[in-house]
């Protein structure tokens, strides 16, 4: 384990944790005494994903986390949810005992994780997702959310309804 401050190779487990995910230690560098954190997590086995164009790639879970993170960028999120939902995203991959799975499952358990979380970062994320053609497939998805307010996020102002958005609109248009 290299030290993330000075790059010394030799450390010491000062503490160790076990967490539903994995175990978690604190070291400390031999080299500087500067102390940090790693998690380790059991990886069952490995996931093929397959593509869209049938290409298998191994699955990432940092590639997956940096997607998510993209959606999820300057929202008021609590510290540590993104984490949480990829661990919860990685969990259920595991749990389904395939060794690939389509990226479109991935994509539809993100999507529906999303939608729970927070509706600005379900949206950018079924855009690039869902490959919307124009505004209209956008403003369809906003109006399926709006009719689902039963799963306004906490801390979310919720989505206005479809007849005070086309009022907005219609009075800005007129």
């Amino acid at each position: 384990m290299d030290c993330p401050y000075c790059g010394g190779q030799e450390s010491k487990v000062i503490d160790s944790r076990s967490l539903d995910e994995g175990v978690r230690r604190r070291r400390q560098c031999l080299a500087c005494s500067a102390r940090f954190t790693t998690h380790e997590r059991i990886q069952p086995h490995d996931i093929f994903v397959i593509k869209k164009d049938g290409r298998r790639e191994e699955f990432s879970r940092d590639k997956l986390l940096s997607g998510i993170r993209k959606a999820c960028e300057k929202r008021p999120l609590p510290t540590g949810a993104i984490d949480k939902f990829v661990d919860t995203l990685e969990a259920e991959l595991y749990k389904v005992g395939k060794s690939e799975v389509s990226s479109s499952y991935i994509g539809d358990l993100v999507m529906e994780g999303l939608r729970k979380l927070d509706h600005i970062a379900y949206i950018r994320f079924a855009s690039i997702y869902r490959e919307f053609a124009d505004i209209g497939d956008l403003k369809q998805e906003v109006d399926n959310l709006a009719v689902r307010r039963e799963l306004t996020p906490a801390n979310q102002i919720p989505l206005p309804s479809s007849e005070v958005v086309n009022s907005v609109v219609g009075r800005k248009g007129g």
